[in-house]
């Protein structure tokens, strides 16, 4: 590490369902938004990292944004394509490699479920043919077997699902904008149980967008830079229980959001008590459950408590997807990491209206999980 990397612009251009507009065309919108917050122009910038999943190539965003000539790197992690593409555009600031960089993510799914095909991942045709390429009943089936073992009941699940609808509700860029109430959610239909239909964040479209610059220069493009502390990116283990593994070993291993989040915190110096506010993949309600303990905010088993007693709520200890998270906002896979982290740093500079944490956080935490099994965290800095 060379030098400390700040975050000078934020664009996004709000999830959900926009017919009329392609997944690149609300890239673009994100990208111009967050060169605006930063008060300076595409041709400025030296190095260019994106991902999309099911909209195309992002480095056709030069042909929207100028022909300049910079090095675009197309990133492909799964979700957690906006924190790969994130840490790789810090890493390039910190190696000297630009003055200015980009991270931009987008994407335009088709309504319903993901469906990847086995051979694409490097699986046999039974791992499809016996549903396991669907996600839903990976996850489903991670979060019983997480369940039994740490004795999780169902009340966790729901009170994941209607606090996230309660913090959509109060931003005016979230998809779903409605509170649903406990009953609505505990008895809305099964899919795969014991995850049910507004357990699930919904595949979605959308667009972001981050520039970063030497924190040493950052005051002279934004009054409000956010300093990144640690990106880190991390791939699964032989024995870890991740979604697309054919198979079970017989030894567990770390999970790869566990490895990511202690390179993380060590990288920034900082343990989980110190953060303010933080952003957890919540694919899923059980998801997201899992994420607080191999994240390290919380023991394993101890979830349900601190979801019942209100700590993880914005004027709680731990204020958790304070935007609505995935669940209100779906994921555009390309853009959902970016998404978490324009939410932190829109939470640092005090700018969240709202579903403003109180006090004055100082420091945050995004973390994005990807098939099949890539993790990404950033912890941010006021």
């Amino acid at each position: 590490m060379t030098q400390d990397v700040a975050i000078i612009g934020i664009g996004l251009h709000p999830f959900g369902r926009h017919d009329t507009l392609t997944g690149r065309a609300q890239g673009a919108i994100a990208l111009r938004a967050a060169l605006k917050d930063a008060g300076i122009g595409w041709d400025r910038i030296g190095i260019a990292y994106g991902g999309s999943h099911d909209a195309g190539n992002a480095d056709a965003l030069c042909n929207d944004l100028g022909l300049t000539g910079l090095p675009f790197v197309n990133v492909a992690n799964g979700c957690a394509t906006g924190g790969s593409a994130l840490a790789s555009a810090v890493s390039a600031i910190r190696s000297g490699a630009a003055e200015f960089a980009v991270a931009v993510g987008f994407d335009k799914h088709p309504r319903g479920a993901f469906n990847p095909h086995p051979r694409d991942w490097g699986l046999p045709d039974w791992y499809g043919e016996t549903g396991l390429m669907l996600t839903t009943q990976f996850f489903a089936l991670k979060t019983r077997r997480y369940m039994h073992e740490h004795g999780i009941t169902e009340d966790a699940l729901v009170r994941v699902a209607q606090r996230a609808f309660r913090n959509g509700a109060l931003n005016p860029q979230a998809w779903r904008r409605r509170e649903m109430s406990y009953a609505e959610i505990a008895e809305s239909m099964p899919v795969n149980l014991p995850l049910r239909q507004y357990m699930f964040c919904n595949p979605a479209e959308g667009g972001a967008a981050v520039v970063l610059c030497p924190a040493e220069v950052a005051k002279r493009y934004h009054a409000k830079p956010i300093i990144v502390k640690a990106a880190v990116v991390r791939t699964r283990h032989h024995g870890s229980f991740e979604v697309f593994s054919p198979a079970l070993a017989a030894q567990q291993a770390p999970a790869p959001t566990v490895t990511a989040s202690r390179a993380a915190f060590e990288q920034a110096g900082v343990a989980p008590r110190d953060i303010d506010v933080l952003q957890l993949q919540d694919t899923d309600s059980g998801s997201e459950v899992i994420h607080m303990a191999e994240n390290g905010f919380c023991e394993h088993g101890e979830q349900e408590r601190l979801l019942r007693d209100g700590e993880t709520e914005i004027g709680g200890r731990l204020p958790i997807n304070t935007d609505g998270g995935c669940l209100a906002n779906g994921e555009p896979i390309g853009a959902s990491g970016l998404r978490q982290v324009i939410e932190i740093c829109t939470q640092l500079r005090q700018e969240a209206g709202a579903r403003q944490v109180p006090g004055t956080p100082r420091l945050g935490y995004t973390h994005v999980y990807g098939a099949p099994g890539v993790s990404g965290v950033t912890i941010l800095q006021r």
